[in-house]
């Protein structure tokens, strides 16, 4: 029963890794980006020495794991579900011997599994090597971070299609993907750790999934908070999204009519 799903998790896999060049342009990108924003956040740390528990190795470490989870966990939807809604290519998708959304989050994962190894690894060494560079003390950490990184990647995923369904009854929905592409970044803790706002602020924005997409992993692998409460979030959150975008996906489908059939 799985087989399908992994054999398209191998798929997602092998399609990324055709674009070799793009993702050598996109590592090379991020990794200018993440020269520019560590020394704009170690300038402002290194006035105090700490801000919100963060020293210099923090926010060095803070800034290289965003920046790789970036290509990784993808903040901004390419709308390639919603794409095809306005050009009715999704009916042939409804119409395959499969469930379309674990098939498209099996290829989620493969094209998570390519990033994780091409865009997240290297500019994550490289940061380490040349600025200081908080390490975790468990080795078991790691394996926690990779569950996050995996729950994470899941919540994005199910955001991103639920966002793409609304091409269903918008037709075009470049409005509402613009409007959380431009909010999401600062939500989930890219520009800034979510330590650095106000306790109020903090607060609600945990009672949302957007840190669970990049804040939880980081501050999982900083060892930061209580693990299974970091995990718990992203599990719950990832529940409630899968399940949402089943009912969204429904609703979706009674509404399509596909002329001349």
């Amino acid at each position: 029963m799985l087989r399908p799903y992994l054999h398209l998790v191998r798929a997602g896999f092998r399609r990324h890794s055709i674009y070799l060049a793009a993702s050598l342009a996109g590592l090379f990108t991020n990794t200018v980006f993440g020269l520019l924003r560590v020394a704009v956040l170690l300038a402002v740390v290194e006035q105090t020495g700490r801000a919100a528990a963060y020293d210099a190795a923090d926010t060095s470490t803070f800034v290289w794991l965003g920046q790789g989870l970036l290509a990784v966990v993808i903040l901004w939807p390419e709308r390639e579900l919603a794409l095809r809604v306005r050009s009715g290519d999704v009916a042939i998708d409804l119409a395959r011997p499969w469930d379309l959304q674990p098939a498209l989050l099996a290829q989620d994962l493969g094209r998570a599994a390519h990033a994780m190894l091409v865009r997240f690894a290297p500019p994550v060494l490289f940061g380490a090597l040349v600025l200081p560079f908080r390490w975790p003390q468990s080795p078991w950490t790691v394996l926690v971070f990779a569950v996050s990184t995996v729950l994470a990647v899941v919540i994005s995923f199910s955001i991103r299609f639920l966002l793409d369904l609304t091409a269903f009854w918008l037709m075009d929905n470049r409005g509402v993907v613009t409007v959380y592409a431009a909010t999401t970044g600062l939500l989930c803790g890219l520009t800034v750790p979510i330590a650095f706002f106000p306790d109020t602020l903090r607060v609600a924005l945990y009672t949302t999934p957007f840190p669970a997409m990049l804040q939880t992993p980081i501050d999982v692998f900083g060892e930061r908070g209580s693990a299974a409460a970091l995990l718990a979030h992203q599990v719950v959150w990832a529940v409630l999204l899968i399940a949402a975008g089943r009912f969204v996906l429904a609703r979706a489908t009674r509404k399509l009519v596909v002329q001349g059939g």
